[in-house]
């Protein structure tokens, strides 16, 4: 057991991973917000969703945490999964599992400057979408 443990801990099981992590994150930064537009009123924890994105991009996370939760989120990102995103009433419901699962195990993880800027982002969209178009031009 702890030949196992420790090619773990060396990295020699999980090769690649590293790689993987990098493209997530470049998947989540590239794509978060615009998903997030498209799901908002389906996701019903948010504020935890957009709090786990900021966790996911603080390089003080622990590296296990931010790699669980990138990928998560490049699940979350990307359009065909298990249930293709745009088939409508359900298509974001595997994606909410996947994510309420994952935000639940880590939940110790998310501080309370990821839940301000979570919620300083969530109130600053709201105000956008409150403005009539000819205060946004």
């Amino acid at each position: 057991m702890t030949a196992i443990k420790n090619k773990i801990l060396e990295g020699e099981i999980l090769s690649g991973a590293e790689e993987k992590a990098k493209a997530n994150e470049t998947k989540v930064r590239s794509s978060f917000w615009k998903t997030m537009a498209k799901a908002a009123d389906k996701v019903p924890f948010v504020e935890e969703l957009v709090a786990s994105y900021y966790c996911a991009l603080d390089p003080n996370t622990p590296t296990r945490v931010r790699a669980i939760l990138l990928a998560a989120l490049a699940y979350f990102v990307l359009p065909l999964d298990t249930i293709p995103d745009f088939i409508i009433g359900f298509g974001f419901t595997d994606d909410m599992a996947v994510l309420g699962a994952v935000i639940a195990s880590i939940r110790g993880n998310i501080q309370e400057k990821h839940t301000d800027l979570a919620r300083s982002k969530l109130a600053s969209l709201k105000e956008m979408s409150e403005k009539p178009d000819s205060e946004t031009a």
